[in-house]
């Protein structure tokens, strides 16, 4: 398991979807979950950095998950996904700031994500409000923005839940390329683009 983590944590700090210190890996076995430590460096994870807890129960290593296990948590209780990803990818944070939802125009993204909703939460960072909001939400999408701090996407295995992650930041470069290049945010679609 941990090298699956080192190599994901790796790729996502290396393609820039996260700084040092940001973001988080997480995947649910029957009533436990694994993720990673608070603080950790998802470009540079050890052993020590894998955190094991209870889905339902907090044990003696809940202090030292990430700020967002919660979040994981309430995700993992109420959907049927077994990973997730969460990640700050940058076009996609930015679009996240002006849209309310953001529809990929390009293939790959339509097919995988088809639209990506955006959340708003006054508190962002594993609040009650997130915690309440995104369970919901990735009930229908396997992808979501929360306005203006990241995207969390879920699949059956790690792998898949980085796929769409990638490919949500993918297609959001792409979507701010082709507004850079004077095209609205439906012109692509109806110009044969």
């Amino acid at each position: 398991m941990l090298s699956v983590f080192q190599q994901i944590g790796s790729d996502l700090f290396q393609s820039g979807l996260n700084n040092s210190h940001s973001g988080n890996i997480s995947v649910r076995f029957g009533d436990r979950i694994i993720i990673t430590r608070r603080g950790s460096m998802l470009g540079h994870l050890q052993e020590g950095d894998l955190i094991e807890t209870g889905l339902d129960k907090n044990d003696s290593n809940i202090t030292l998950a990430s700020t967002e296990i919660r979040v994981h948590r309430a995700i993992y209780k109420r959907t049927p996904a077994l990973a997730i990803v969460h990640a700050h990818p940058p076009h996609a944070i930015a679009l996240s700031l002006v849209e309310d939802e953001i529809m990929p125009v390009d293939s790959e993204g339509s097919y995988l994500l088809h639209k990506i909703p955006v959340v708003y939460a006054e508190h962002t960072i594993g609040s009650q409000e997130i915690e309440q909001a995104l369970p919901e939400v990735l009930s229908e999408y396997r992808a979501v923005m929360i306005r203006g701090h990241g995207s969390f996407a879920v699949g059956m295995l790690p792998e898949e839940a980085f796929q769409l992650t990638t490919s949500l930041e993918h297609s959001c470069r792409i979507l701010v390329l082709t507004r850079s290049l004077g095209y609205g945010h439906n012109d692509a679609r109806t110009t044969g683009w």
